[in-house]
């Protein structure tokens, strides 16, 4: 397995992570639902340091290495501005009492901090 980190910082873009939103939710989520060997794809931000990005869990290295869309970068303006990739030791998921992931998230109505 693979994991890979995409950061843009924000700041010469214009945008902010609530800008960036709408998209996630109308357009990137359902677009991702549909990848071939992605195991997991979560967008992450940092709004005080003007940072927005993705965690991405693939299921192979060969699958990591695919063509994907790159709607982000032509919203924000450029490429991740830091983009790293790690093998991965080892996946666990810990007990909690919620369901899935799906539709979990700030841009499905969920506070900071919500549990």
């Amino acid at each position: 397995m693979k994991a890979v980190i995409a950061w843009w910082d924000l700041a010469p873009s214009g945008r902010d992570a609530a800008s960036l939103r709408e998209f996630v939710r109308d357009e990137a989520v359902e677009r991702f639902s549909r990848v071939r060997g992605l195991r997991l794809k979560v967008w992450i931000s940092d709004g005080a340091a003007a940072r927005w990005g993705a965690v991405l869990l693939w299921e192979s290295a060969e699958a990591a290495e695919q063509t994907l869309p790159q709607r982000a970068a032509e919203i924000i303006g450029y490429p991740p501005t830091e983009l790293h990739i790690f093998d991965v030791e080892a996946c666990v998921e810990g007990v909690h009492p919620g369901g899935g992931l799906q539709d979990r998230g700030l841009v499905h109505g969920e506070t900071d901090g919500a549990a």
